[in-house]
C-alpha cells in the first residue's frame, strides 16, 4: 500500500497565522467532554479506493459502536483533499473528532494547534506510550513537544525486484549499493523494458528519495534552527542521483517523469521494469495481478557496504498517524476511540488489511506481519529508518523541492542535460519559495 499526498504550502502559512485565533468546536455535538454519542473520523484513502476503505473500516467502527455505545460518522477524504480539509479546520476551528494524518505532516500541524498534544495523560488513556515502536513515535512532532498524534500504520521503502528479470539478466542477488543498482539496472534495460521505475511526477515521493540520499551524503535539508538548507553541496548530489536515474544513467524510463498516480507499481507487477523503491507494495501488486513468488523484496542500497550512523539511513519513517481535534468537543470519546483503533486486534485487522506494519508492538509481533516482505521492511523501519524533518516548515518543503525535482525529471525527459549546476539552481529557486522561520 501507498500513499499519494499533495501539500498546500499557502495554506500551511494561513493556518499558522490563523489558528491561534481560531474558535469553534468539533463536530460532536455534546461539550461536557463525554457524553455524546458521536464521533466524526475523517480517514486517509488506504486502499484501492475511497469505497475500499468504508468496506474495511465500518465493520469495525460498528465494533467500536458495540463496545461503547459511540456511533462514529466516517468520511474517506483522498488524499489529493486532505492536507488544505485539515488546513480549513484548524483555521475555522470546525472539523472532525479524530483524524488521519500523513505522519511527515506532524510537526506542520502540530504549529497550527488544531491537534490535541498527546502528554502522559492522554497516553495513559490509550493503554501508555510504551506500546509504541519507537521509530514510529520519531514521526509524531517537533523534538521537545508532546506529541500531536499517535501511530496507527507504519511504513518503511524496500527495493522490490523482479525474480525472473533478475535472473534472465544473470543478476544473482539484489544490489546493496546504489552502483550496483545502477550497474544491474543498466543490464535489465532493453527490449523497451527498464531497470527500474520511478514516480517523478509525485512531490511527496521525490522529497522521500531526496531525504534518504541526503541523509547517505551528509544532507538534512534543514538547520538545527529550522532553516532550509536545500543548496549545499550534499543535498545538492543527492537531488542529482536521484534524477540521474533517468537523466544520465537511463535505468528508468523518461515516461516515469510523469507518474504520480502509483503507475510505477503498475509497470514493476507487469514487467516493464525490473526494480521499484517503494512503502510496502505487496497488497497493491497482487491487484495488478503479480504473485508474491514472482519478486524478491531487499533492503534499500547505501552508498557504500558496511554504512554506519546518517549514511545507513536507507528509508524515511512512512506511515500515517491518528490525531484528536483540539476542539473537539468529545474529548473523553475521541481518547476512547484512538485506544480502540491502537489496539492489538485492531492493529492486526487494519494493518494486516492494508498491508502495513502495526506501530504497536505486541501486534507487529503477531506471526501474520513475519512474512519475507514484510519483515525486511520492519527490520528497516526499527534500525535503518529516520523521520523526515520535524520542522513547522515541513510541508512547504515537500512542495518546494518535491516540485523542483519534478521539473528536473521533466527536463530529463525532454533530453535536456541535468547538471550540478542546473540541480543547485532548482534548488535555490525552491529555498527562496520557502516561508521566513
Amino acid at each position: 500500500m501507498h500513499i499519494i499526498r499533495t501539500t498546500a504550502a499557502a495554506a500551511v502559512a494561513a493556518a499558522l497565522i490563523a489558528s491561534a485565533t481560531a474558535c469553534g468546536g468539533g463536530s460532536s455535538t455534546d461539550s461536557s467532554g463525554g457524553g455524546s454519542k458521536t464521533l466524526t473520523y475523517w480517514a486517509s484513502n488506504q486502499g484501492s479506493s475511497l469505497e475500499n476503505d468504508k468496506e474495511v473500516l465500518e465493520p469495525e467502527l460498528a465494533k467500536f459502536e458495540k463496545q461503547t455505545g459511540i456511533k462514529v460518522k466516517l468520511e474517506v477524504v483522498p488524499w489529493s483533499d486532505l492536507l488544505n480539509r485539515i488546513l480549513a479546520a484548524a483555521t475555522s476551528g470546525q472539523g472532525p473528532d479524530v483524524l488521519n494524518i500523513g505522519n511527515t505532516w506532524s510537526a506542520s500541524l502540530q504549529a497550527t494547534n488544531a491537534l490535541m498534544p498527546f502528554d502522559a495523560k492522554a497516553f495513559d488513556a490509550i493503554g501508555g506510550k510504551d506500546r509504541f515502536v519507537d521509530a514510529a513515535l520519531g514521526a509524531t512532532g517537533a523534538e521537545g513537544k508532546d506529541p500531536a498524534a499517535v501511530p496507527l500504520y507504519s511504513l518503511a521503502y524496500g527495493l522490490y525486484y523482479n525474480k525472473k528479470m533478475f535472473a534472465d539478466a544473470g543478476i544473482a542477488a539484489p544490489p546493496a549499493t546504489w552502483d550496483e543498482l545502477v550497474a544491474d539496472g543498466k543490464k535489465l534495460t532493453k527490449g523497451g523494458k527498464y531497470g527500474l521505475a520511478v514516480e517523478g511526477g509525485n512531490l511527496s515521493e521525490n522529497v522521500h528519495h531526496a531525504f534518504v540520499f541526503g541523509k547517505q551524503h551528509g544532507a538534512d535539508f534543514f538547520d538545527a534552527s529550522g532553516k532550509p538548507t536545500f543548496t549545499t553541496p550534499e543535498a545538492v548530489a543527492a537531488v542529482k542521483q536521484y534524477i540521474d536515474f533517468i537523466a544520465n544513467d537511463k535505468i528508468a524510463a523518461p515516461g516515469n517523469a510523469e507518474y504520480a498516480a502509483n503507475q510505477s507499481v503498475a509497470d514493476f507487477a507487469t514487467g516493464k521494469a525490473g526494480m521499484l523503491l517503494w512503502q510496502a507494495a505487496g497488497s497493491s501488486l497482487k491487484s495488478h495481478g503479480m504473485k508474491p513468488e514472482d519478486y524478491g523484496v531487499a533492503q534499500v542500497p547505501f552508498q557504500t557496504k558496511g554504512a554506519t550512523g546518517d549514511t545507513a539511513v536507507n528509508s524515511m519513517v512512512a506511515g500515517i498517524n491518528l490525531a484528536v481535534f483540539n476542539k473537539t468537543k468529545n474529548v473523553d470519546g475521541a481518547l476512547k476511540f484512538v485506544k480502540f483503533m491502537t489496539s492489538d486486534d485492531e492493529q492486526k485487522i487494519l494493518n494486516g488489511t492494508y498491508g502495513s506494519l502495526p506501530p504497536v508492538k505486541a501486534a507487529q509481533s503477531d506471526a501474520a506481519f513475519s512474512t519475507p516482505d514484510l519483515k525486511v521492511l520492519a527490520d528497516a523501519l526499527a534500525n535503518s529508518a529516520a523521520p523526515l524533518p520535524q520542522v513547522a516548515n515541513e510541508s512547504q518543503f515537500e512542495t518546494t523541492v518535491g516540485t523542483a525535482m519534478k521539473d528536473l525529471f521533466a527536463a530529463a525527459a525532454a533530453g535536456q542535460p541535468v547538471t550540478t549546476d542546473s540541480v543547485k539552481a532548482a534548488l535555490e529557486k525552491a529555498q527562496q519559495q520557502m516561508p521566513a522561520s
